[in-house]
């Protein structure tokens, strides 16, 4: 099982509001990243909140909490970061230490990319498979050279990414062991369009 690990407690510092609640074919982008991940072959969904926790775990409320005969059925599960504000490894840090142990990998994805597909994220899955045939335990999505998101290390990645600190992902982790890295070319430039500022977002409805 591949668990995702989806990064949504950031300020938005360069957008100058919260960008996961701006709106794209009238759904929050936050929204959009859950219901592509519900579409694909991910396993679990961990959604790390942090900044306006509150506004963002209200949009998202209704997928955490569908219960069948008593017991939790939904694939999506919200944790809060108290450290956001102390940089991006620790929403990391707080998703992957929410994942299920018996995960075979862990996807970081970050929830500001609205243009990422079901079968765009089923692509990357299915290189980890190949990864893990040629021995390798990480997978990087590039379009025409350019490295994108979402990314997935091998579980056994796991106490490397959870010693990762700072304003940083897994970009760490992944220098440190560059003979694991397993490449894959999008057919398309969906991993590489992420929504940091107004131009970004402009571009993005426009």
């Amino acid at each position: 099982m591949v668990s995702a690990v989806v990064l949504a407690a950031g300020m938005s510092t360069r957008m100058g509001r919260n960008k996961l609640l701006l709106t794209f074919q009238d759904r929050p982008l936050v929204v959009h990243a859950i219901d592509t991940l519900l579409a694909s072959k991910v396993g679990e969904i961990i959604v790390v909140l942090g900044h306006e926790s509150e506004k963002v775990w209200e949009q998202l409320e209704a997928y955490a909490i569908q219960v069948s005969d008593g017991a939790a059925t939904s694939r999506v599960r919200l944790v809060k970061n108290p450290d956001y504000r102390e940089g991006l490894s620790t929403s990391v840090r707080t998703g992957v230490q929410a994942v299920c142990p018996e995960g075979a990998a862990i996807m970081i994805y970050l929830a500001d990319q609205p243009l990422i597909e079901p079968g765009d994220v089923d692509r990357i899955i299915a290189a980890f498979a190949a990864a893990k045939a040629e021995n390798k335990t990480i997978v990087v999505p590039f379009f025409k050279g350019e490295r994108g998101n979402p990314v997935i290390l091998d579980a056994t990645l796991r106490d490397s990414i959870l010693g990762i600190v700072g304003d940083v992902g897994c970009k760490g982790v992944i220098k440190r062991y560059p003979e694991q890295v397993y490449a894959i070319e999008m057919e398309n430039d969906h991993v590489v369009r992420d929504v940091d500022d107004v131009q970004a977002y402009e571009r993005l409805v426009g």
